[in-house]
């Protein structure tokens, strides 16, 4: 598979990028946000819940560390999600399956960057 790549146009000007290309900082964010999604839906449907759609905004934050290096420092996932069936999920619960989500995720157990997961809305199917 080829991703076509591209270095960011806020740090590296045109012609040397090309903004219609993912940046590696991009990727490197949605891997993690899949990586937590796809966790997340693993464990829910184990635990009897039925998820209608996952859809996540997730925003990576930049710092410098104490080597004046630029890294991405943070990502905070956004989820909403929809269920349906008999068992819905709590807002207990589903706090419960995001850690775990977190903790099993093997992206995020590879990396540095701190993982949060903000504005968790489950939403109810429609009548």
């Amino acid at each position: 598979m080829t991703v076509p790549a591209s270095p960011s146009p806020s740090v590296v000007p045109a012609p040397y990028s090309n903004a219609a290309h993912v940046d590696p900082e991009e990727a490197f964010v949605a891997a993690i946000s899949s990586c937590h999604m796809l966790t997340f839906l693993y464990l829910a449907s184990r635990q009897g819940f039925q998820v209608d759609s996952y859809d996540d905004e997730a925003i990576g934050t930049m710092a410098e560390n104490e080597r004046s290096v630029s890294w991405v420092n943070m990502v905070t996932l956004h989820p909403k999600i929809a269920y349906s069936g008999e068992r819905l999920p709590t807002a207990l619960d589903e706090e419960r399956l995001h850690r775990e989500a977190h903790e099993q995720c093997f992206i995020a157990n590879s990396i540095k960057t701190e993982v949060t997961v903000s504005g968790s809305s489950h939403q109810a199917p429609d009548s």
